[in-house]
């Protein structure tokens, strides 16, 4: 089929516009930039496929807790060991045996909301669980060891230690060594630190002026592990100034000259990758970017470090134990709530933050009786000692003439007690019916329903422990 010649017509025909400057220009950055997103496809493929084979892994046995973190929380133990099977004998010589020279509890909350961080002591005794050979020959365990013995029988006996102690469930591990540490800070140009004092340590090969400065690698690595220059000598005192260092890390490796320059990113991600071991659950690229985004998604002012409130070991003075305040952190933790740290911001007992309404002088004031209607032995003395650590004044415990399904709060009818029954729903989320009743104070009934919702306070009285922000000043 032929197609026919156009008609003719009196008008002369319209000659072929050319393409303008313009357009040429714009073909050809299009034309740039298909070009570069090809180059950096095969860059990014094969900058993956390295960083990949980077990374070391190691098994992760089964947990000695059950697991009951909520969803979407996760724990994660991260390991600073101090072997000496490097490429170098800059930190001192071998031994034959693995110790972790830091272990760091690393909480991420549901949402991304807050990231918690516990550094545990590596001097704290306690009584060390046995662990299978997971490739770093068995580990005996024993009673009273300190904890950070336990990284001898690998990373994996470390998270079981550290379970043990903590009663927290850990999902995953990551472990560093000590040039991986200095590859890291190096990788970022250094970081920013404020000293009160100038330090000097001959055995962590430490000499640092006094005042604001940036360190690179291996003086980071020495403010962070460093003795002798600090305190009594002993592990804790360093403890404040790997607060400082991680801290400045974090603020380092969040800023816009290194997450805009790839050459950058990649040096700090090469060096990062090259230094850890990580169980399979976090062992690809895909993995690790996942939770690096979960990071990147929570402000600095969320992200906070505290040292495991301690004391002195009973059967050990140089060495450390848990306290109940550092049991309070811990649950807080498996229940993803804040870390109730003395100095961060609370609420009045009605949970409206200060100002605004009424207030009594105390709304804990009102004398309260606790009685015991669930039929579950235990829990009215769960619940006198859970009112008591919040400052209620508990007159007695008794057990309820009938049971009950509810629980309920009866009052006297006067504003103190009806004060002091609302501070007990806000502090514990009782969400209990307040019934005035012909009685004197305030009865707390104790139904059915806490038999598996327990009497933990919401939030518990804060505690004391050495702490700080992501964001805090670096001279603080």
């Amino acid at each position: 089929m032929t197609t026919p010649d156009p008609a003719p017509t009196d008008t002369a025909p319209k000659r072929r516009r050319e393409p303008s400057r313009r357009r040429i220009l714009v073909r050809r950055a299009l034309l740039g930039v298909g070009v570069l997103v090809l180059v950096l496809g095969v860059g990014a493929a094969a900058a993956i496929w390295k960083l990949q084979g980077n990374i070391d892994k190691a098994p992760l046995t089964e947990s000695v807790v059950k697991d009951k973190t909520p969803k979407g929380a996760m724990n994660i133990l991260f390991i600073g060991s101090d072997s000496r099977d490097l490429g170098t004998d800059e930190y001192g010589k071998g031994t034959g045996s693995q110790r972790s020279d830091a272990l760091m509890l690393v909480h991420f909350s549901k949402g991304n909301t807050r990231i918690d961080a516990v550094q545990i002591p590596r001097d704290t005794l306690l009584d060390l669980p046995a662990c299978k050979d997971t490739g770093s020959g068995a580990f005996a365990g024993g009673t009273d060891q300190m904890i950070n013995a336990a990284l001898d029988g690998g990373p994996a006996c470390s998270v079981k230690a550290v379970e043990t102690l903590s009663d927290v469930r850990i999902d995953h591990f990551v472990q560093l060594d000590f040039d991986g540490f200095a590859s890291m800070v190096n990788a970022l140009g250094g970081v920013n630190v404020c000293l009160d004092e100038a330090l000097v340590d001959k055995d962590a090969k430490l000499d640092l002026p006094a005042g604001e400065q940036k360190i690179k690698g291996k003086d980071a690595l020495a403010l962070a592990r460093t003795r002798h220059a600090v305190g009594d000598g002993s592990d804790i005192g360093r403890l404040g100034h790997q607060q400082v260092v991680m801290s400045s890390i974090i603020n380092q490796a969040r800023s816009t000259s290194v997450l805009t320059r790839p050459d950058k990113l990649f040096k700090f991600v090469n060096a990062l990758t090259s230094s850890i071991t990580v169980d399979e659950g976090i062992s690809s690229i895909p993995d690790l970017t996942g939770l690096a985004k979960r990071a990147r998604a929570v402000p600095d002012s969320g992200i906070t470090f505290v040292t495991m409130p301690n004391g002195a070991a009973p059967q050990d003075p140089n060495r450390v134990v848990k306290t109940d305040d550092a049991d309070t952190i811990f649950k807080a933790i498996k229940k993803d709530q804040e870390m109730p740290v003395e100095g961060e911001e609370s609420t009045d007992a009605g949970g409206n933050g200060s100002g605004g309404g009424t207030e009594t002088s105390d709304p804990r004031s009102t004398p309260v009786r606790v009685l015991n209607a669930a039929q579950t032995s235990g829990l009215g003395t769960s619940a006198q000692t859970a009112m008591t650590g919040l400052g209620y004044s508990v007159t007695s415990v008794a057990t309820a003439q009938k049971p009950a399904t509810a629980t309920r709060i009866f009052v006297d009818g006067t504003p103190e007690a009806q004060a002091t029954a609302e501070a007990i729903n806000a502090d514990f989320g009782f969400e209990a019916e307040i019934v005035q009743q012909d009685i004197s104070g305030v009865w707390l009934i104790i139904g059915a329903d806490r038999i598996e919702a327990g009497t933990d306070p919401v939030k518990p009285k804060p505690v004391k422990a050495t702490s700080r922000k992501a964001n805090d000043s670096l001279c603080v």
